[in-house]
């Protein structure tokens, strides 16, 4: 069965920039294909991505988040586990798991870089999309292959 809808998994944490990452991928990919679920945080990305990977109904799920060191704990930890989690639903699911997940060294909360992660965030919403239909087409042709 070919699937043509796409899951895209976004954290509610800074979504200002995180939300740019579904601009990129919506322009390669249809919106009309595209199934859109907020989280709260990072976090939370793998558990849901794990889930929506076991629907059957996903040719690929896409995942964004800005993890940065709000002070509190070593961001980079978290960063870390959200990428091992997305992979690990991707590996156990069969389903292709895209991390757009971002955790810059350097972050302040100021126009200058507000912006220039806003962009970023779009082209790795782009690149996240045309991973997904690389890895397609690369596995409808293993499977033609077999």
């Amino acid at each position: 069965m070919t699937h043509t809808r796409y899951a895209f998994v976004k954290a509610n944490w800074h979504s200002d920039i995180v939300d740019r990452a579904l601009d990129g991928f919506q322009e390669l990919i249809p919106a009309a294909q595209i199934d859109v679920y907020d989280v709260p945080g990072a976090f939370e990305m793998p558990l849901l991505a794990r889930d929506l990977a076991q629907t059957g109904q996903y040719a690929a799920i896409a995942c964004a988040a800005f993890v940065v060191d709000g002070g509190i704990y070593r961001h980079d930890f978290v960063a870390q586990a959200v990428v091992d989690g997305l992979m690990r639903a991707g590996m156990d699911s069969g389903v292709p798991v895209l991390s757009v997940s971002l955790t810059p060294h350097h972050y302040q909360e100021t126009d200058h870089h507000n912006a220039i992660y806003r962009a970023h965030f779009v082209e790795k919403g782009r690149e996240a999309a045309q991973a997904a239909l690389g890895i397609i087409r690369t596995r409808a042709a293993l499977s033609q292959a077999a």
